[in-house]
């Protein structure tokens, strides 16, 4: 049996379980329904095909029905306090190097602290890919003796005594956060950051080089800000064997988890590397970490605060749905755990001073944008119409950014019209999924497999939506970029996508994009296609859409409003390990 569905905006309301036809966009004449089963749209499983076997009950799956149960931060009182010494150890930050999103954090959110009056020194490895002439580093430390699997390992460390200006070219305050690199001939000079079989070697001799280094000059962090696995085992060894060292004895530990789904799981090995062998694996009651070590799993156990990149992702990776089978130990740390959005670079994306676009604009010169959307046209070699919605993708192509969902209804939104340019590398699945759209839509579709700032910044200026239906996402830049440059985004409502983007309301003229979601995965493509849909019924009205522009733009998602509260975070994680030390004493 054919089935239809209406692709008027009334027919396909947020949250609709199925479409309904109503008179409205009958009489508006709108109305031009097409078939699912000929568009390729998948059929629903027949009830005979549904599990005989009810699911076993466990924990509570709703990300709404879970939340963290921490102290509230009380950022005010936090802002008068006294300067703090931060130690930032991450894997990889801009300009030095990127992979994803937390490269953008590392190169914003100190120069933001720094803004604040905070003493911030930012530690990374120093890769092959990292030129010491280029960035003009200078050796500060050479043949420093690191502690490594019951023997010592030379490193040295270089310093970049600022944060290189970006191409907003502004040398003002918080430009000058000094990033110091542990450098090591046979662990970390590789060409790429991670993928290695010694990937958990070099991590441990990067953050060991790190915390030795600033013991030998006598530095002594109030907080040590640690990011994701890579350095996941510092909280451990500040609980271990810093926990009576002058340097590292009242540092409080913060973890942020940016992606739960990398974990940093070895065998047992390399607690013999890490030097903290004595305490074994951690987690016998957990089958899947029973005999193995989870550096991400340590990192939440040991430190005195955990937090996440949105507060949505804070209360998802609580439920077994988000919580990559970490989320039991997760909800025992629930009263430590916290959520705090990312910002964005202000400087660096701004569609007034971008060099890298077609004409600049800001939200009260819209009138200058769509040469923006011509010259993207142009380049992407699309018809030049400033009348078809062009809709915009820069992601890595990966079924975590939830391209398996728009594979299933990909066919039926091009034929609405539309224009599609994508931009991004992933897995080659989607890269000739893509390539096989572009080749039978050659009009409509652009394929670009590459990421760069320059082509990235013209998308945002040149379309006017951008499409993010993401399975899970922490926190996400693009959705928010996408908006200070005047494209609507169109989201799965998850993690950091549901806490920025608030579904347009064209009664109250109200919401700054699309959403869609649903309890049951397999109407998931459907919500999808739903939420393009809107946006496009949307887009036929000019004024509403500017003002929809508008708001988008004059949003602040800037560092600033997210440093504020991570200090106070920070003084709520040096608290809470003042606090620990006399119980800890107790317990020996």
């Amino acid at each position: 049996m054919s089935h239809t569905l209406p692709l008027a905006l009334s027919a396909l309301t947020p949250g609709s379980s199925s479409p309904a036809l109503s008179r409205s966009s009958l009489s508006r004449g709108a109305v031009a329904p097409f078939t699912l089963a000929a568009s390729g749209f998948p059929a629903y499983p027949t009830a005979s095909r549904l599990p005989l076997v009810p699911a076993l009950a466990g924990p509570p799956k709703d990300a709404d029905e879970l939340t963290p149960a921490a102290v509230p931060l009380d950022v005010e009182a936090a802002l008068h306090g006294e300067p703090l010494r931060i130690m930032v150890v991450a894997s990889e930050g801009v300009p030095f190097v990127k992979t994803g999103g937390l490269a953008d954090v590392i190169g914003a959110l100190p120069r933001a602290l720094r803004r604040l009056g905070h003493d911030v020194r930012v530690f990374l490895p120093r890769y092959s890919s990292i030129d010491p002439v280029r960035w003009q580093l200078e050796t500060v430390a050479t043949g420093l003796c690191v502690p490594m699997d019951q023997s010592t390992e030379p490193v040295d460390v270089l310093r970049a005594p600022a944060a290189p200006a970006t191409a907003s070219g502004s040398d003002g305050p918080g430009r000058d956060v000094p990033f110091y690199f542990i450098d090591s001939a046979h662990y970390l000079q590789r060409e790429k950051p991670y993928g290695y079989p010694d990937d958990g070697e070099r991590f441990i001799l990067f953050c060991r080089g790190a915390l030795e280094y600033a013991r030998s000059v006598g530095w002594a962090p109030d907080i040590i800000h640690c990011h994701d696995w890579h350095t996941a085992i510092i909280p451990n060894w500040t609980r271990t064997i810093y926990r009576d060292d002058p340097c590292f004895k009242d540092s409080a530990t913060v973890f942020t988890i940016h992606n739960l789904a990398y974990q940093g799981i070895f065998g047992y090995r390399i607690l013999e590397v890490a030097g903290v062998a004595q305490e074994g694996f951690l987690f016998p009651e957990v089958p899947e970490f029973a005999n193995v070590v989870d550096l991400m799993g340590r990192g939440i156990l040991f430190s005195d605060v955990v937090s996440t990149v949105s507060p949505r992702y804070a209360r998802e990776i609580l439920t077994s749905d988000f919580g990559e089978r970490l989320d039991p130990i997760l909800r025992e740390r629930r009263d430590h755990l916290y959520g705090i959005l990312n910002g964005v670079d202000t400087e660096e994306f701004d569609p007034a001073t971008d060099p890298h676009i077609a004409r600049n604009y800001d939200a009260f010169s819209l009138d200058d944008r769509p040469a923006n959307k011509r010259a993207l046209q142009q380049q992407m070699r699309l018809p030049v119409d400033e009348s078809i919605p062009l809709i915009g993708i820069i992601s890595r192509l990966t079924d975590q950014k939830g391209f398996d969902l728009l594979d299933q209804v990909a066919i039926p939104l091009i034929e609405q019209g539309i224009q599609l340019v994508v931009a991004g590398t992933g897995d080659q699945h989607y890269h000739t999924m893509f390539q096989r759209l572009a080749a039978r839509y050659p009009t409509q579709v652009s394929i670009n497999l590459t990421f760069g700032q320059e082509i990235s910044q013209r998308i945002y200026a040149g379309s006017d939506m951008i499409l993010m239906p993401s399975r899970f996402e922490p926190c996400g830049l693009t959705q928010m970029l996408a908006m200070r440059y005047g494209s609507i985004p169109i989201v799965h409502a998850v993690g950091g996508l549901a806490d920025t983007v608030q579904e347009f309301d064209p009664a109250a003229n109200s919401g700054n994009g699309f959403r869609f979601a649903s309890p049951d995965a397999f109407q998931l493509p459907f919500h999808l296609f739903a939420a393009v849909v809107r946006a496009l019924e949307a887009y036929r009205f000019p004024d509403p859409w500017r003002d929809l522009m508008q708001r988008a733009m004059l949003a602040d998602y800037s560092w600033d409003a997210s440093a504020e509260q991570y200090v106070a975070l920070y003084r709520r994680a040096h608290e809470l390990h003042q606090l620990g030390k006399p119980r800890a004493a107790a317990a020996e």
